[in-house]
């Protein structure tokens, strides 16, 4: 087994230097004595010599059960996870796809998975953003659950918070303004239908008109995330719109043909023209959540409405929706 640390001269200070040829990070020994630099060396590997032999030695037992554990990378693990995903949904091993390409990863990509120390895991999350410590983890969580991780690189608690950007709900302003510009009546209705129904987008744009119940007055579908089944009562409102759309097939035939990133991209085109900011097609989903919650609408219906494990009625519900509680004889009448 190699030396961890290796011994070089720099020329202008004449200062010996250790480089730790696993993360390739540099360390003065403070000295221009060879002989001195040599013993400082020496004893660092001798430290780093017992652990090390000890993850060698658990190497040997796992590649008994496992011939390709120590030549597998976290390139490797990128495409098991992304073809566990293609199974479900396309579009979230598609989503996973994409965000294992960022380049925070680049380094880590080559990384035999029982080589990595925490300061790797820790140097590509500083790299990153919140997106790449997210992957991050579901990466590790996965490595570890298909036991080619036998033991946690980082502990949980020891993973950076994910700080993410505050999000918002389109405001009744903005969507009046949306829909105004929009001159394609697929896409105007799309929009329409979206403000009343809070669906995601890639779930609005693959409603068929068979998700309606015209004699129960409900829309039910199965979310594409995480197939949360999400149903949902209208009122005379969304049925007029609803009878301008197909009657049968997919309600938004030319809408639903596009990619979510497409559709993503139109979106954020018409809102940069309008001086529009800080919201996304999402946005749609926490404006639904918060008005629900604004005008008293209950948790549990909410839930039902958008799907019960959704992160926009938690976040609208806990604390972010503002609500004016009526006066209680009021409220009786």
């Amino acid at each position: 087994m190699k030396p961890r640390y290796r011994l070089y001269r720099r020329g202008a200070s004449g200062r010996y230097y250790a480089q730790d040829r696993t993360t390739n990070k540099q360390e003065s020994l403070g000295t221009s004595d060879k002989a001195e630099a040599v013993r400082l060396l020496n004893a660092k590997n001798e430290s780093a010599y017992h652990p090390g032999f000890n993850i060698h030695l658990a190497r040997t037992y796992l590649s008994a059960a496992d011939p390709t554990v120590a030549t597998r990378t976290w390139q490797d693990v990128m495409d098991a996870l992304v073809s566990s995903k293609a199974g479900n949904d396309p579009s979230t091993a598609a989503r996973y796809e994409r965000g294992l390409k960022q380049a925070a990863l680049d380094t880590f990509r080559d990384l035999p998975v029982l080589q990595t120390q925490p300061e790797h895991i820790l140097t590509a999350i500083q790299k990153g953003t919140v997106s790449t410590n997210n992957y991050l983890r579901r990466l590790h969580s996965f490595a570890h659950q298909m036991g080619w991780l036998p033991w946690p690189v980082l502990p949980v608690k020891q993973w950076p918070r994910m700080k993410f950007k505050e999000k918002r709900g389109v405001t009744l302003e903005e969507h009046q303004r949306l829909v105004a510009a929009e001159k394609d009546p697929e896409r105007k209705a799309f929009l329409q239908l979206l403000w009343h129904v809070g669906a995601s987008q890639i779930d609005c744009a693959s409603l068929v008109a068979e998700n309606i119940d015209w004699n129960k007055k409900t829309i039910g579908y199965r979310r594409r995330k995480n197939g949360m089944p999400a149903t949902l009562r209208f009122g005379e409102e969304v049925a007029s719109l609803l009878r301008t759309l197909p009657s049968s097939g997919p309600l938004f035939p030319n809408w639903s043909k596009l990619r979510s990133e497409e559709r993503a991209s139109k979106f954020y085109s018409k809102c940069k023209g309008l001086g529009i900011t800080g919201i996304s097609l999402h946005s749609y989903r926490y404006a639904w959540a918060e008005r629900a919650k604004s005008v008293g609408y209950p948790e549990r219906f909410a839930q039902e409405a958008l799907g019960h494990s959704s992160a926009a009625v938690h976040r609208a519900y806990s604390k972010h929706a503002s609500v004016e509680l009526p006066p209680l004889e009021e409220y009786q009448r």
